[in-house]
């Protein structure tokens, strides 16, 4: 298991009551005794990964008490969607191979708002876009970018409504960023008034309103997805799934490519190549691909430059990088969606 080996569980603790009766009753060890190793993963809650000793099994647990120290009836809120969404998930058939969403195991407010949930073994896309970025090791991007546009097209296809998208819901979040990135003074007045405007050009063009709604996963960066062999992709960390546009997700993994090329490699030019294949194939699983193509990547520029403007509120970016964002994210936002989405910035 990844992650910094921290010790051993105490069988004094209530968490080893737990993590007990869910390998007795959900993994079939019947009443045997069980010890578990302890490992401290990355996330942004605190995650931890739980090994049992001679099996080797092995359960991961996020904790949002720490989070949400200050409400601790919000933090188990919090986990049991996070458990929900899981399970509404899984009932679309997202099980298993090539598609798998994680299974939630339990969730105990009273020790520490704890969600358990399966391990899944895979390489996350962050690794792989590593590999390309670093060591020029494309092909092996171009596959796990396959996966997952099969992926997110089945899990959009499976799970869309006959509801018109709320681009109104999208617009209130990008006001929220966009307060967010003045209150921390990465972008002064002028600018945020700037991008209030280049907000109000893509709320009046219709074709932000006009897709059904599906189930995103609401937060479809490079960590939140496992890749096995083949085609094999399982989803993980749905704390954020929502229903709206299908261009969201597409938007946030193609935002999330340019800027792990621009922060590898200085230049966004090495991302266009996966973004530009990425779109292609999660279009080709849609009907009418061509019609499909055209309709997504005219919205895509949009979601792109929310993210960038998402990443660049964070404290670990730079003051200069963070610029190089805003700068790039108000490119993308002033793109006129009427073209052709495949001359997107």
């Amino acid at each position: 298991m990844n992650g910094d080996y921290v010790g051993r569980l105490s069988v004094d603790d209530p968490l080893h009551d737990f993590l007990g009766k869910i390998f007795r009753d959900q993994m079939q060890f019947g009443n045997r005794v069980v010890k578990f190793r302890v490992f401290r993963l990355n996330g942004t809650n605190e995650v931890y990964g739980y090994q049992e000793k001679h099996s080797r099994a092995r359960i991961i647990c996020k904790f949002y008490g720490p989070r949400f120290k200050s409400d601790l009836g919000l933090a188990a809120l919090v986990a049991q969607q996070e458990s929900d969404n899981l399970h509404t998930l899984r009932g679309y058939n997202l099980v298993g191979s090539p598609h798998h969403v994680i299974q939630p195991l339990g969730v105990r407010p009273d020790i520490n708002c704890v969600l358990a949930v399966e391990h899944y073994a895979g390489e996350e896309l962050t690794q792989a876009i590593r590999r390309a970025a670093h060591y020029r090791d494309d092909a092996h991007l171009f596959w796990r970018l396959k996966a997952l546009a099969y992926f997110l097209s089945t899990q959009h296809n499976r799970t869309a409504n006959d509801d018109d998208i709320d681009f109104s819901v999208e617009c209130d979040y990008f006001d929220r960023i966009i307060h967010s990135l003045l209150e921390c003074g990465r972008i002064g007045k002028w600018h945020a008034e700037e991008f209030s405007w280049l907000r109000d050009l893509w709320r009046d063009r219709p074709l932000m309103w006009q897709d059904r709604q599906v189930w995103l996963h609401g937060d479809a960066t490079p960590g939140n997805f496992l890749f096995g062999a083949g085609l094999r992709v399982g989803a993980i960390d749905l704390e954020r799934m929502r229903r709206g546009d299908r261009a969201f997700d597409v938007g946030r993994v193609a935002g999330e490519l340019q800027h792990a090329f621009m922060a590898a490699t200085a230049h966004k030019s090495r991302a266009e190549p996966f973004i530009s294949y990425f779109f292609r194939e999660y279009a080709s699983h849609l009907a009418d691909s061509r019609v499909a193509f055209d309709c997504i990547t005219a919205r895509t520029p949009f979601y792109m430059g929310l993210n960038l403007l998402r990443i660049a509120r964070n404290d670990y970016i730079t003051e200069a990088y963070g610029r190089r964002l805003v700068r790039q994210a108000k490119r993308l936002l002033a793109y006129d969606a009427s073209g052709p989405g495949l001359e997107s910035p």
